[in-house]
């Protein structure tokens, strides 16, 4: 009898010091279809630092699922170990914000295939990088235009490549100014200027940060891109008058 006891004490001890399975108001499932054993990491940006929110060990089963908590809407990383010495194609970026994000890829194009579903930002983030991806495939055109005119010698075909290189530089800056204010409402507005047009003209960013709506600019990235702007004002400042003295 009191072998029994000693052995219930120990089994309610190990259950009471058993680690709770996680919660969180953002539940993120998927499948790496092909994936048979590696680590699955959940990461984001804190401070600068990209660290490792969760992990999950994949054994033979493609599925995953994490869970995690936001306080506000916030871009994560799923990222794939696959101990190939790689840490480049093998992470895929989202939004993650509170609700169901479902992420399907496969492990040859884990990025590349990835097909997300999630909330109204992710929604708007995958808008803008499908629009992306049409000037990125055009400076690449115009990238090996450029090679084979250097190539042949013919300087009047790398002029018009210059000239047609500047023209789609100001049609992808001007789309993604007016992106971010007509989505003034969502994280992704900020988010988007940082990451892509952070070098525009101040005038256009300073247009951006304004238009932004009073919760975004409290955001985490609204709050960013207001603190580069005032870094980069004060930078114009002393530039304007380091050339006044000389």
């Amino acid at each position: 009898m009191q072998r029994f006891s000693v052995i219930l004490l120990l089994s309610i001890l190990i259950l009471g010091c058993s680690t709770p399975k996680k919660k969180g108001n953002v539940s993120i499932n998927g499948t790496v279809q092909g994936l048979k054993k590696g680590i699955l990491y959940l990461q984001k940006i804190q401070d600068t630092i990209l660290v490792n929110i969760d992990s999950l060990v994949i054994e033979g089963n493609p599925e995953f699922s994490f869970q995690t908590d936001v306080q506000e809407p916030q871009i994560h990383y799923l990222f794939l170990d696959k101990n190939d010495g790689s840490q480049y194609n093998d992470r895929i970026d989202f939004f993650a914000e509170p609700g169901q994000i479902t992420i399907n890829t496969s492990l040859n194009g884990f990025e590349k295939e990835a097909v997300i579903a999630g909330g109204k930002n992710q929604i708007k983030l995958l808008e803008y990088k499908k629009m992306n991806k049409r000037f990125n495939d055009r400076n690449l055109r115009l990238l090996k235009e450029d090679f084979e005119a250097r190539k042949q010698n013919d300087e009047e075909k790398l002029i018009k490549n210059d000239d047609a290189y500047k023209k789609l530089l100001r049609q992808k800056y001007l789309y993604t100014i007016n992106f971010a204010i007509n989505n003034r409402k969502l994280e992704v507005a900020p988010y988007i200027t940082l990451n892509e047009v952070f070098d525009a003209n101040i005038k256009y960013l300073d247009t951006v940060a304004k238009s932004l709506s009073p919760r975004v600019r409290k955001s985490i990235y609204g709050k960013q891109l207001t603190e580069y702007l005032t870094e980069r004002k004060a930078k114009e400042a002393e530039r304007v008058e380091e050339n006044k003295e000389h």
